[in-house]
């Protein structure tokens, strides 16, 4: 067993649970959609996109883009939340909300092509 791909395939499956758990519930309710599951996402993604650099293949190289479009959505919505929640002294409005779930989810379809990505590669390894 390889570890090095053990950590891979962890991070790259975390980082696809992680934002699969903050983007379902209500769109438009703040209380169904937690700020630290958000910055766990980011965090995690931004681990996972560190560790696709190393790849030289085609398919690495599509590894790492859909881990920087994840990452830009991530990000922008965790900017989203932040100055809401600064111009607003209460809750998240709905409307607020709606955008920062939907930038998730842009980005769990990123994340959803990564792991998919891994399966296929997965599966056509051929052991030599």
């Amino acid at each position: 067993m390889n570890l090095e791909k053990v950590i891979f395939g962890f991070f790259v499956v975390l980082a696809a649970t992680l934002n699969f758990g903050f983007f379902i519930g209500d769109i438009a309710d703040p209380a169904l959609h937690n700020i630290f599951e958000l910055f766990a996402a980011v965090v995690v993604n931004l681990i996972a996109t560190v560790l696709k650099f190393g790849d030289r293949t085609q398919i690495g190289a599509v590894h790492l883009a859909t881990s920087l479009v994840a990452d830009l959505q991530l990000i922008a919505a965790a900017t989203v939340w932040a100055y809401a929640a600064a111009v607003t002294a209460g809750p998240l409005s709905p409307a607020a909300t709606s955008s920062v779930v939907s930038l998730s989810g842009g980005a769990l379809l990123a994340n959803l092509v990564s792991v998919t990505l891994l399966l296929i590669e997965t599966v056509s390894f051929h052991r030599r």
